[in-house]
């Protein structure tokens, strides 16, 4: 008896240091918590093909993963990068300039009124909603700046991940607390749970930017470009997102006398770019595999509130993650009831 004490009590001392090492190192390097992320899923896109080129081909492990890092930085990395400069500017001049945007706002009150007989908002109104929506802005700009550390992370995660990936994933198997069975499967849904993730929502909301900004261009709207942005941003928001953009423009068109290009703007988004969603959901994300509009929803604000603007990525990701080990877990502990 006193000895299974003294192993139970030091396996309970050993779970605890374990468990407060584990909470130590995870709240201190919890600022690379995306470029974790990333790694991981960039590891599950390109796992497939690097095997196929190292096993199948013979080809160097370093240099087919440094080939697949220099590939992707050229596709992600830098186009991302050029956004940010692009955007950067525009974002900071609107910052500087909220008086500005509190006289459209005011204007379109006034016109709103003009018509109705009913105010939107008083012009302290005007300014006291500039200011609350662009307080978020310089805490997600600075975001960004944590990107470039985390983008290197990712990457130098990456390179190990692909050099050490079947002796990794053999030991990640062994450490699992699940049946082979259930192991299987939860490698299969998560292969397509990062696909339809990390390359079907971020491809739906770059259709819904390109959509709308030929739109834009077309109808010479000042600022298409960052609007084209803003737009691909909230298309991460099923069905309302991409109307947080193009509704108060219209209003503000109309408000302004452009009503051509107001007309044009309300036709052409309701007509052209409000389809987007539905043709890219039923194709591209019907291949990948389908995300539930909730978790996209959810996963964005948890995403946002975590990680910034790397969070509409990996918020998805972790409320996908986390709906699918529930799944997991019924099943391998609750066989007889469907997960």
């Amino acid at each position: 008896m006193p000895d299974n004490f003294n192993t139970r009590l030091r396996q309970i001392l050993l779970l605890a240091l374990i468990i407060g090492m584990g909470v130590l190192l995870t709240s201190t390097l919890y600022v690379f918590l995306p470029g974790l992320l990333g790694g991981v899923t960039l590891y599950i896109l390109t796992r497939k093909y690097y095997f196929s080129l190292t096993a199948g081909r013979k080809w160097s492990k370093w240099f087919t993963a440094l080939l697949f890092i220099i590939v992707l930085i050229v596709g992600i990395a830098i186009p991302f990068y050029l956004a940010v400069m692009v955007i950067s500017p525009k974002v900071g001049w609107l910052i500087d300039n909220q008086k500005a945007a509190a006289d459209i706002l005011e204007s379109i009150s006034q016109k709103f009124k003009h018509y109705t007989g009913r105010e939107l908002w008083s012009e302290a109104n005007a300014e006291s909603i500039t200011r609350q929506l662009f307080s978020w802005a310089p805490s997600l700009l600075n975001s960004t700046a944590n990107v470039l550390s985390n983008v290197g992370f990712t990457f130098f995660l990456l390179y190990y991940f692909l050099c050490s990936g079947i002796e990794m994933e053999k030991y990640l198997s062994s450490m699992i607390p699940l049946s082979p069975e259930n192991i299987k499967q939860l490698a299969v849904e998560t292969d397509n749970m990062v696909k339809a993730t990390a390359l079907g929502i971020p491809l739906v909301s770059l259709a819904h930017g390109i959509v709308a900004g030929i739109g834009y261009l077309i109808l010479g709207i000042k600022g298409w470009l960052l609007l084209s942005f803003l737009t691909a941003v909230f298309a991460y928001l099923p069905i309302v997102g991409i109307m947080v953009i193009w509704v108060p423009m219209v209003i503000y068109l109309y408000s302004a006398g452009q009503v051509v290009q107001a007309t044009g703007l309300l036709i052409y988004s309701i007509v052209i770019t409000g389809n987007v969603d539905y043709i890219t959901r039923l194709g591209l994300l019907k291949k990948l595999g389908n995300i539930h509009p909730i978790v996209t929803v959810f996963g964005v604000i948890v995403g946002l509130k975590l990680f910034g603007f790397m969070g509409l990525v990996f918020g998805p990701l972790l409320i996908s993650y986390f709906v699918l080990l529930i799944r997991i877990y019924s099943k391998e502990f609750h066989p007889n009831q469907q997960a």
